[in-house]
């Protein structure tokens, strides 16, 4: 693999400290420390407690660390200690929210609505530099897909904890399919860990998984928005009786296929009952969904969680089972309408689908400016957003997509009115290689296996446990 550019580590230090003095000469030196080798590194605070300094300090780090040290050089500036603590006050966090977070905006407050980053650390910090960062008066929702594709997941995630954990009222993280353990698998968030992190990789690895499952599912944002990355989704039957619960089932991908993608062996979820019509869930429904699971199912009784993360909208009215994904939804300008109206709202922003996924549906607006307008009804408008720009980073074709992304801004006196603000990529983009097969692999979410393998519904462990 092509590696960044190697420093020795008295440069690197050198440089580092080069950079924090002259952006920031009177930042305190509480939050870092320096090690054996000379390289500074990020402390952990000794009370706990992030200052906002703290975590200025973090994304240069970051920023510096992935322009100029190898990936298996990033725990000497951030040590795995510190990554622990923060993950385990986060994950607590996400805990205490519910499945559909109330987003309230004041006034004399803004809302910024981010789509999909995936991994694209430099782009998102672009975006927190143009947009304005977190604070009093700027609230940010982002709708996930935070790692995966992007060569710089684990840094775009966790930047992106450390400002939840700073401003938990003020930063809300919604939760993307690719915050599971299958497609973290398949498009190299796993491998990626495993190369900054070497012996130690399981445990960071199975840490994030822990904080993947806890994030909020949806967001309602000045009382008129309804927020969530795939969309919308069913209403579900009550729970069977204790006769009938014979039979589980515990996941819904199998990698067995992914190199035979031309093979038409795609397998549809088994155990859907095709027969009973499909109804739209309410709000109701989604605050009572079991959204504690690595891997939501796309059957079963607890379905909705899948749906949010893997629906997509459809041109043609109507709600059927979304078989090019072979999990969730499609939905029609029927149901959006359906869904605002029951909820008085006025805007739906969704993501979930960049330019490659939007490629292969030409019902569907291409996704070139990070937006896309697929809906609109009486009671409003339906969108598609999406925040990473020139994606995928890594793609097989010499014609890129070279796609903007975009932002959403909501701000009074009518936050139902979405102000967009489209952006291109920082180049060039540090040179790294892919942590996962893009040439020959899947190149688009539609075309994993999906049949009834060995994909599990269950926790890999709360991020408290101790682990050697």
């Amino acid at each position: 693999m092509d590696a960044p550019r190697r420093v020795t580590r008295a440069s690197s230090a050198q440089k580092l400290q080069e950079q924090r003095h002259n952006a920031t000469l009177q930042e305190p030196a509480v939050a870092m420390d320096e090690d054996v080798g000379g390289l500074m590194t990020i402390k952990w605070p000794k009370n706990g407690a992030l200052t906002l300094e703290w975590v200025q300090e973090l994304g240069k780090t970051l920023d510096f660390a992935s322009r100029n040290l190898l990936p298996s050089e990033l725990p000497n500036v951030l040590p795995v200690a510190v990554i622990d603590a923060l993950l385990v006050a986060v994950h607590k966090l996400f805990h205490r929210e519910p499945n559909c977070v109330e987003v309230p905006v004041g006034p004399s407050c803004k809302a910024v609505l981010v789509g999909d980053v995936h991994g694209q650390f430099h782009d998102v910090l672009h975006l927190l530099e143009i947009a304005g960062p977190p604070s009093s008066n700027r609230i940010f929702v982002f709708n996930g897909d935070y790692v995966d594709r992007g060569a710089w997941g684990f840094e775009t995630y966790f930047y992106l904890l450390a400002w939840k954990l700073l401003l938990p009222h003020r930063v809300f993280l919604l939760r993307g399919n690719h915050e599971t353990k299958f497609c973290t698998s398949a498009y190299g968030f796993e491998q990626e860990v495993t190369s900054k992190f070497g012996d130690r990789s399981k445990h960071v690895y199975r840490k994030m998984l822990g904080c993947f499952e806890g994030h909020p599912l949806a967001a309602r944002v000045a009382g008129c928005v309804y927020m969530a990355h795939g969309g919308l989704f069913r209403q579900v039957e009550k729970e069977p009786s204790k006769k009938s619960k014979g039979k589980t089932y515990r996941g819904i991908f199998s990698f067995s296929c992914l190199n035979n993608v031309d093979g038409g062996d795609r397998r549809l979820l088994s155990g859907r009952n095709a027969e009973k019509p499909l109804k739209l869930g309410t709000l109701d429904d989604l605050a009572k969904a079991r959204r504690m699971v690595l891997d939501p199912s796309g059957f079963g009784t607890n379905v909705i969680p899948g749906d949010v993360l893997w629906s997509d909208p459809s041109p043609e009215n109507g709600l059927s089972h979304n078989d090019s994904r072979g999990i969730g939804l499609l939905f029609g300008p029927d149901c959006t309408q359906e869904f605002m109206e029951k909820h008085k709202l006025k805007l739906i922003v969704r993501s979930h689908e960049g330019p490659d996924a939007r490629d292969k549906r030409p019902e569907m607006d291409a996704m070139n400016k990070g937006y896309t307008i697929d809906h609109v009804v009486k009671a409003g408008k339906l969108i598609t957003l999406f925040s990473a720009p020139d994606y995928p980073q890594f793609q097989a074709s010499a014609n890129r997509y070279n796609n903007k992304g975009a932002y959403i801004v909501l701000e009074a006196p009518d936050f139902s009115v979405p102000h967009f603000f489209e952006f291109e990529a920082v180049q060039p983009r540090p040179k790294v290689s892919p942590y996962y097969d893009f040439v020959n692999s899947i190149d688009s979410d539609e075309e994993l296996d999906l049949g009834s393998g060995s994909g599990s519904e269950g926790s890999c462990g709360s991020v408290s446990d101790k682990e050697t």
